[in-house]
């Protein structure tokens, strides 16, 4: 099968939208599936620059930068060259990661010629409006997301908490596909007591991560306010925080005594997490949230709300704790509570990690795949019938 997969971002940038997609291609290319790429042209002197091996084409378009989000591109319309493209090359299923504009172009070029399209729902636009003070665009955006989605095969969703928000919307079609973990990176054996001393803390002093970037729809001010807490309740404790963003010097004048790593490499992270004892994560904007489920393989106790991958992947008291989505006050009294109980949270971790051995990326790239397949077959009926 000849798949293209077209995305506003793409490895090495750090997000879920090219995490989700990095692990996907890689199965794919195993699985013998011929791939195109279509995203923006990298800026200048960024890792993107290299091709991505195993693509059999790739089209670079025109881009900019999203407005505090600067390794972030966005890829200009480029309907024409797509159709030039598709022509030379036709796939037989795209993949729209994006609904940026050239994810639109896509989807036109995608229509003009017959091409069955399989989108996927990566981020909460309507949160992101209200975290970036613009509500009111919520509605319009939204409608113009359910033509969008609702003009294609498939939509794929990775919770069915999110498939039957979006289905109350109007939205149709709706398959969930959730996301996997690399279970051969990321292994509590990687504790390190080194990296630990670094921290200011021996084996029987807690400490608490949190990983992710640091922006307004993170739900940062809660973050800030639940590590204090935490900080008074065990003063021994130490805290880290990885990641970076906008927010960053902001956090770091409120949180002087936190650990600000700032982006750091895969294999650091996994000996990141596997040193720690407590994953602390308030954040509401995500579809899915990687970054729960690698806690978890890394036997850490997660304190989430009851929300995307915490939803599906945690049993409140069994393997983690999960509050309901938007309660602040019972987001701080869990964690204060679970970072003064050693061996409850030691025993969360040990059931966390057991729960987080089901989310493997070969079982999701096989929903995908099976997926766009079936988007294929029914393209190749309909035209079928229309012939005859």
């Amino acid at each position: 099968m000849r798949v293209c997969l077209v995305s506003e971002t793409w490895s090495p940038d750090i997000n879920g939208v090219a995490h989700t997609l990095d692990q996907l291609s890689q199965e794919l290319l195993t699985r013998g599936v011929a791939l195109q790429l279509i995203r923006p042209t990298p800026a200048r002197k960024t890792p993107t620059a290299a091709r991505t091996p195993g693509i059999q084409a790739e089209l670079r378009v025109p881009g900019c930068s999203v407005p505090g989000y600067r390794e972030v591109r966005i890829g200009m319309p480029a309907t024409r060259r797509i159709l030039h493209l598709w022509r030379r090359q036709r796939p037989d299923v795209i993949y729209i990661a994006t609904q940026g504009p050239l994810g639109w172009s896509a989807r036109r070029a995608a229509q003009r010629l017959s091409i069955p399209v399989v989108t996927g729902w990566h981020t909460n636009f309507d949160h992101y409006c209200r975290d970036y003070g613009a509500p009111w665009l919520a509605p319009a955006l939204m409608r113009g997301l359910r033509h969008f989605h609702n003009g294609c095969r498939t939509t794929l969703v990775p919770t069915r908490q999110q498939a039957a928000e979006l289905a109350r919307q109007g939205f149709q079609r709706l398959e969930v596909m959730g996301r996997g973990i690399d279970h051969k990176r990321l292994d509590p054996r990687l504790r390190s007591a080194e990296l630990r001393r670094s921290w200011g803390v021996d084996e029987h002093r807690p400490v608490a991560l949190h990983v992710g970037r640091l922006a307004a729809e993170k739900n940062l001010s809660l973050l800030r306010e639940t590590l204090h807490a935490m900080r008074a309740a065990r003063p021994d404790m130490a805290q880290v925080i990885v990641g970076d963003g906008p927010a960053r010097r902001t956090l770091e004048k409120a949180l002087p005594d936190v650990r600000f790593t700032g982006f750091i490499s895969p294999e650091a992270l996994a000996q990141h997490y596997a040193s720690a004892d407590l994953f602390v994560f308030p954040s509401l904007s995500e579809t899915w949230g990687n970054v729960v489920p690698e806690a978890m393989a890394s036997g850490l106790a997660v304190i989430a709300y009851r929300h995307a991958a915490a939803a599906e992947l945690i049993d409140s008291g069994v393997n983690g704790v999960t509050v309901p989505a938007g309660d602040a006050d019972a987001f701080r009294e869990a964690a204060v509570a679970l970072c003064q109980q050693p061996a409850r949270y030691a025993q969360m971790g040990r059931a966390a990690r057991q729960r987080a051995q089901a989310c493997r990326w070969p079982a999701i790239a096989d929903t995908f795949l099976s997926v766009l397949e079936q988007a294929r077959e029914v393209e190749h009926a309909s035209t079928r019938t229309c012939r005859i």
